[in-house]
């Protein structure tokens, strides 16, 4: 019953991957552009796919239902329209920006920034509709937003490594900037799993750390295994190896991440959406 109860919310799971896909790379690309030595071609192509994702997000919010079915998820249907605005506003603001950069350089920074504001905005709307009241729409926000920095950061840096298998010379540093930060990240993600389960956080009001033992413990430690402290570890190691510029092993491990840390946000949406429970 428990996989089924995930199958049935299968948009809202979705919705999480591309959201976080199209904010998280758009964001680090933002980044990178004003902290690191990485190559136009290289941000200009990591712009491009966020905004793809993010195309591809707004779809997916407008067909989303307006119930999640068994889920003790309650639907806020106030704060949907303002959700979707953002997120249209983001894909608009992010293309803005990037013509902007070829034609009317002056006005770039002005509407990246705005980009970043919506993007922010679609996050806490998001939270607003799904939270079921201010405290859990602050909890829901902190977890969207980590979990849109870890998908699309790791995103941007399995493209970033693939880069330098193009261009040799290119300075090791975005890369090992990058890497350290995907560390960052995905260390507070665990932090942020430890807390959720020890408070039995979630709209399904769980006992403290019964997430671990319940119906969905199967899918809870999966989260904890693959998708956090496995991809904790690679992360750790493409530091390591991007330091030695063993670019070749950095992206081979970054490739795997991708596919773990997406592993890991479609259970965590999941365990949300299906069952009220924050991991």
């Amino acid at each position: 019953m428990s996989a089924v109860q995930i199958a049935q919310n299968l948009a809202f799971i979705n919705w999480t991957v591309l959201t976080g896909l199209a904010l998280g790379s758009y964001a680090t690309v933002a980044l990178l552009r004003r902290r690191s030595s990485a190559t136009r071609g290289y941000l200009g192509f990591t712009t491009v796919c966020s905004i793809a994702f993010g195309a591809l997000a707004v779809v997916s919010d407008r067909a989303l239902p307006t119930q999640l079915g068994t889920s003790p998820i309650l639907v806020d249907p106030y704060w949907s329209e303002p959700r979707t605005i953002a997120l249209s506003a983001f894909v608009v603001l992010a293309v803005a920006a990037l013509l902007a950069r070829r034609f009317l350089p002056r006005i770039v920074d002005i509407l990246e920034v705005g980009a970043l504001t919506a993007a922010g905005l679609t996050l806490a709307f998001g939270a607003l509709t799904w939270g079921g009241g201010s405290v859990g729409a602050l909890a829901l926000l902190v977890e969207l937003a980590a979990a849109s920095a870890a998908i699309g950061g790791v995103f941007a840096a399995m493209i970033l490594g693939h880069w330098y298998l193009v261009t040799p010379k290119l300075p090791e540093a975005p890369l090992i900037l990058l890497a350290r930060m995907l560390v960052a990240v995905i260390a507070l993600q665990v932090v942020l799993f430890v807390g959720w389960v020890a408070a039995g956080a979630g709209p399904a009001d769980g006992a403290p750390f019964g997430a671990l033992v319940g119906p969905w413990a199967l899918f809870v430690w999966l989260r904890l295994i693959v998708g956090l402290i496995f991809p904790l570890v690679v992360s750790w190691a493409a530091v390591q190896t991007a330091r030695t510029r063993s670019m070749e092993s950095a992206t081979g491990l970054l490739y795997i991440n991708v596919g773990t840390i997406a592993a890991g946000t479609i259970l965590a949406a999941g365990l949300y959406f299906g069952a009220g429970v924050l991991v």
